[in-house]
């Protein structure tokens, strides 16, 4: 199994280092990861958890787990539990340290009458269309609203009756008081809290003004202490506004800093637009073996190991680009390479019949479990005088450089004998070979002529009499396009008109060892010459065997690596 990678140098590591050496904080170090319970986590908010966590412990100091929760409308208790999961199953923990901005409405309520008693908060009426309209745009300024000047207590009065339920959505909102004249648009008086009457997940109806993400967000990390709030670049132009609230309220000065997001070739890193996805029904949900999020990527049969390996190969930067799919894949070849199981399975069978093997004879034959990993030890595999091989590892007329079976040639079955084909029956209603015989060598067991003579092909097999009968699910991109978003705006087409009609390929019939009836949820094995796999966690039950290929054998990405050295 891989080990971690040693951290790389970032400029996020270079400022928190520059901060311990100069005694900042303390010298503490303390990191947050604050998803918004709206969704489930996708692998761009595995590189953050990745990161926020990973710092946390390099530098010896704590990460929280919080959750954003002030958008009762689209939260829910569902998204809270998968992402506690996802974390967990990342390898990182909070501990005790499991925090929700509803935890601080009173506090933050209390934060923004503050601010109203500083002359720096005020209770505007003008409706949601009015406020964009004054707002301005990026070149000309806004303007001031008529309820701008309204005095102290007529806010304060007003606040508290929004906080009593005496208004209807969007009467009034809370505005910050900064200055509508900003180049930065966030500093335009920005909304502080917005009356909605919704059941929240936590707090129920005991609140109907929630605060803007912008305000919660700034003074959780000041109430919490956090030293470094590290999030991603849209909110670059926000650190202005955030800075601004913890300065003026005389807070604990909590640091933002921003680093690019993550973006991946052939799928998308919108929440709003994976759930489009999962409520349309275009898949099955949201761990959708498809979808790039934790769940998916989970039940698909990524491991913890391999998404760490990916978020510290890209590394943190400072500009937006896309990282490509292959270096995913790449890192997951690398961890199931050391970690999987081998097994045989047969995903289109054809029957092969060995004539001068005995009928009723069963033998053992010992198979390697892993040959990269010396304690994995070995298995007992059933041989008989049936078995099934792969349909495309016999041809009738085989081209040149085939060295798989075909009339009077001669291959090596994997951890078994030599067999030669003598003959073959086709189906006259398909136009299909329907089984092969073939006569065996009983000197070359294990596989291994005794008198060295030399066979090029080797294939896999599973014997009729003990296989087991499994469903197969093959995967390729979710897109067909590598930026589908930017491929959708230029040609004006909807999102959607880029999904891969091939992205699921489902195959029955396979067939399967026996000691693959032992085969459980969370556990990865490799298909010899088929790729890697693991059980699927929901449509598998005992006696249903559904196998998800995780990724293929080939590697694109080692390829690319190799022509760049």
């Amino acid at each position: 199994m891989n080990g971690e990678r040693e951290a790389t140098t970032n400029f996020i590591r270079e400022i928190i280092t520059a901060d311990i050496k100069s005694g900042k904080n303390g010298g503490r170090v303390q990191t947050r990861f604050p998803p918004e319970p709206n969704g489930y986590l996708h692998i761009g908010h595995a590189k953050s958890i990745c990161l926020n966590f990973g710092l946390a412990r390099d530098f010896n100091g704590l990460c929280n787990l919080r959750f954003d929760d002030t958008n009762p409308i689209r939260e829910d208790e569902e998204f809270v539990e998968s992402i506690q999961a996802d974390v967990r199953w990342l390898g990182f923990d909070w501990n005790d340290r499991l925090y929700y901005a509803s935890d601080y409405f009173e506090r933050l309520y209390d934060c923004a009458g503050e601010l109203i008693r500083r002359g720096l908060a005020y209770v505007d009426s003008l409706n949601a269309e009015e406020i964009r309209a004054y707002r301005g745009t990026l070149t000309e300024p806004g303007r001031e609203s008529p309820y701008r000047d309204r005095g102290v207590d007529e806010n304060l009065d007003l606040f508290r009756r929004m906080r009593a339920g005496e208004f209807s959505e969007g009467a009034h909102v809370l505005r910050a008081r900064i200055d509508m004249k900003s180049p930065n648009l966030n500093m335009r008086d920005p909304t502080l809290y917005r009356i909605k009457y919704a059941q929240h997940h936590r707090t129920g109806t005991d609140w109907c003004i929630f605060p803007m993400y912008d305000f919660a967000h700034s003074l959780s990390d000041s109430f919490e202490k956090i030293t470094h709030s590290i999030c991603t670049l849209e909110f670059e132009d926000h650190r202005p506004l955030y800075d601004w609230f913890l300065e003026k309220l005389e807070m604990f000065p909590s640091r933002q800093i921003e680093f690019a997001r993550l973006n991946l070739s052939y799928t998308i890193m919108s929440k709003r637009l994976l759930q489009g996805l999962v409520a349309s029904g275009r898949v099955s949900g949201w761990d959708d073996p498809r979808m790039p999020t934790i769940a998916g990527m989970r039940r698909r049969g990524y491991s913890p190991e391999a998404i760490r390996d990916f978020a510290d190969r890209i590394g943190v930067a400072k500009r937006d680009s896309t990282v490509d799919l292959a270096l995913l894949e790449h890192c997951l070849r690398e961890d199931l390479n050391q970690r999987a199981l081998r097994f045989m399975a047969v995903l289109d069978p054809v029957k092969v019949v060995i004539t001068n093997y005995p009928e009723n004879q069963v033998e053992m034959l010992e198979a390697v479990n892993n040959p990269e990993d010396d304690a994995a030890g070995t298995r007992q595999v059933p041989f008989s005088r049936e078995i099934y091989i792969e349909r495309e590892d016999f041809r009738v007329d085989p081209p040149k450089k085939y060295f798989r079976l075909s009339p009077g040639s001669e291959i090596r079955l994997k951890h078994a004998y030599y067999i030669r084909c003598v003959d073959f029956f086709m189906d006259e209603a398909t136009g299909r070979v329907k089984e092969i015989h073939c006569t065996y060598d009983p000197e070359s067991r294990g596989g291994w002529s005794p008198d060295n003579r030399k066979v090029k092909g080797t294939s896999h097999w599973v014997s009729v009499q003990h296989a087991l009968d499994a469903q197969v699910c093959l995967f390729d991109t979710l897109f067909t396009d590598p930026d589908p978003q930017a491929r959708a705006a230029a040609e004006e087409k909807e999102l959607y008109d880029f999904l891969n009609p091939e992205s699921r390929k489902v195959l029955t019939g396979c067939k399967v060892e026996p000691a693959l009836k032992e085969a459980v949820p969370g556990e990865y094995y490799q298909f010899l010459r088929q790729g890697y796999f693991c059980l699927d966690s929901v449509e598998s039950h005992p006696g249903n065997l559904v196998f998800n290929r995780s990724v293929t054998l080939r590697d694109t990405w080692a390829r690319i690596e190799n022509k760049l050295k």
